[in-house]
């Protein structure tokens, strides 16, 4: 069981236009991880542009020291740490979805 201020209930019920606080609770956070995972997705799908791989195959790439770029391993590194980022945050939303609905 759940406690909220009478304000928050009114407002979850207002904006969702569902006729209990449980319910409007439970669309705002399905709603928000839905949210959250397409926003990871579009942002991974940045990396997966600009470097036209996955990045299983990126991570490979930087280990066998196989990956073709003029850039400087800076900026490969750097991705490489944000972007393995962004797939375990992902993996982590996808979880908690899976498991919440």
């Amino acid at each position: 069981m759940i406690t909220v201020s009478p304000q928050i209930g009114e407002f979850l019920i207002k904006v969702t236009q569902l006729p209990d606080i449980e319910a409007a609770l439970k669309r705002v956070l399905t709603e928000y991880l839905d949210l959250k995972i397409s926003d990871l997705k579009a942002k991974i799908k940045g990396y997966e542009s600009k470097w036209k791989m996955t990045f299983k195959e990126f991570e490979g790439a930087c280990k066998n020291k196989t990956l073709k770029t003029d850039v400087y391993s800076y900026e490969v590194e750097k991705d490489f740490w944000e972007w393995e980022g962004l797939e375990s945050v992902l993996k982590y939303y996808e979880d908690a979805k899976s498991k919440w609905i």
